[in-house]
């Protein structure tokens, strides 16, 4: 049995992360789509680089930075900017539920790259989940996917490109090492787009103390807290128990949704939430599966929001 205070770390976890869709949407309107990345990455990025000592985070081979830059780029920077531009327009918990599709493009790659085996359930759970993201895309636009939702689509696809980018470097590194190094490049990635974008510095330098808290409070809490959290608690919770949190993450999202921002979600939305998760949890095929561990005896650590 599980120790209850691993539990309640790995449960601080997914209320973290399920809460980082609504705050996106309370700053990213005044702090602009690239001002909020960047600020995010910045404040989680440096956190993360002040606690690296106490938390043995090793430096980098030099022979990894090429797939640790890819990782920042795809992981970091794209999904950030493509998140909170989709969340100026989509609901957050309809981009939480889209988001949670991500392993889709995971298995996809794992296959055509990897050489990984499609198992039966991976192909069924893959065309289960698919099935709900696209009831969840057309609840509310009826027949016609609208433009915004393609952006958190896009996010989402991005996302699931991370996942098989960190395989490798699992092998040698921790998951919380793997985080901060993706987490530092994609703030070199996003940090020279407020020179290119002059308008995005000016929309930071007006946004409210509202805006800036939301951007701190995404940095310190679901990037930087939420991940050193997840590598203590994944690190101590059988597979199938680290798993299970991962798929309350777009439910718990949808539900601060509603308390903090008022949010109601459309009924096919919730439906189509509840196929994505089934499908997610076929996909992933862990039934009863022992830990994978990396070569330094610790399980393997994946990201989320």
């Amino acid at each position: 049995m599980s120790n209850p205070r691993v539990l309640l770390a790995g449960l601080a976890v997914v209320v973290l992360w399920a809460s980082a869709f609504p705050a996106i949407q309370v700053a990213a309107p005044a702090m602009g789509v690239v001002g909020l990345s960047v600020v995010r990455l910045a404040v989680a990025a440096g956190a993360l680089l002040v606690l690296a000592p106490f938390l043995g985070v090793r430096r980098p081979a030099v022979r990894d930075l090429p797939l640790i830059a890819a990782c920042g780029f795809f992981g970091m920077a794209a999904y950030q900017i493509l998140l909170n531009w989709g969340e100026l327009y989509v609901p957050a918990g309809t981009a939480s539920i889209v988001v949670a599709a991500a392993p889709l493009v995971s298995v996809a790659i794992a296959a055509g790259a990897l050489g990984e085996r499609l198992t039966g359930w991976k192909v069924a759970g893959s065309l289960v989940a698919l099935a709900g993201v696209v009831l969840v895309c057309l609840a509310r636009s009826g027949l016609q996917i609208s433009g915004p939702v393609w952006i958190v689509v896009g996010a989402m696809l991005v996302q699931g490109i991370y996942h098989p980018l960190t395989k490798p470097l699992l092998k040698r590194y921790t998951g919380l090492e793997v985080a901060t190094y993706a987490m530092v490049a994609g703030l070199v990635v996003v940090l020279p787009t407020l020179a290119v974008l002059p308008e995005s510095m000016a929309q930071l330098s007006a946004a409210g103390p509202g805006a800036w808290a939301g951007a701190v409070y995404l940095g310190l809490l679901p990037s930087a807290l939420g991940f050193v959290l997840w590598g203590y608690a994944v690190a101590r919770l059988p597979m199938a128990v680290s798993t299970s949190l991962l798929y309350l993450v777009s439910p718990v999202a949808v539900l601060v949704a509603f308390l903090w921002l008022g949010e109601l979600p459309h009924p096919a939305e919730l439906l189509g939430g509840l196929v994505v998760v089934a499908g997610v949890v076929l996909v992933s095929g862990r039934f009863g599966r022992r830990p994978v561990a990396s070569s330094h005896g610790r399980p393997q650590l994946r990201s989320h929001s």
